[in-house]
């Protein structure tokens, strides 16, 4: 039960960026302070928009070098997320897609967002029936070794 409270009562993850904001200049970050930033490596953030997933990263326009924004962050967040939680590559990549193409596709992103949801609820679900049985297990140790169990008891 905790683990579905708990997860409820997170922050949600950020809202997806529209293409056409470009951020101020003096609000752009290099890919190491990305990198920094997200905890992600900048060989991860270079593959990420090799694949797909990433919306239009800027570029400096002396040197070339890629130069993020806040909104770039804020989908770089959500990109990890969905990872996180098990969405594979290609369907961030078709979401990221749907994102790019701009307005009159929301049915498509919202089908995508809810059927990753659903199979988050149901990892979380077997993630308690697995927690239930270690803590039966840790309970039964405890006791035997006449510990508390993690109820308090005993």
């Amino acid at each position: 039960m905790f683990l579905i409270v708990e997860a409820a009562t997170r922050t949600p993850a950020p809202q997806a960026p529209t293409v056409d904001e470009p951020p101020a200049a003096e609000d752009l970050l290099t890919i190491a302070e990305v990198a920094e930033r997200t905890g992600l490596t900048a060989h991860t953030l270079r593959y990420y928009e090799r694949a797909g997933l990433l919306l239009e990263i800027g570029r400096d326009a002396s040197s070339g070098h890629r130069r993020y924004g806040s909104r770039d962050i804020e989908w770089i967040t959500l990109c990890t997320r969905l990872r996180a939680t098990g969405m594979p590559i290609r369907r961030i990549r078709e979401y990221a897609d749907l994102v790019r193409a701009g307005e009159g596709n929301e049915a498509d992103r919202l089908g995508i967002l809810e059927a990753h949801r659903e199979d988050v609820l149901d990892k979380i679900a077997e993630l308690e029936l697995s927690l239930e049985r270690i803590d039966y297990k840790v309970n039964l140790y405890r006791g035997k070794l006449g510990q508390p169990t993690l109820d308090g008891e005993g």
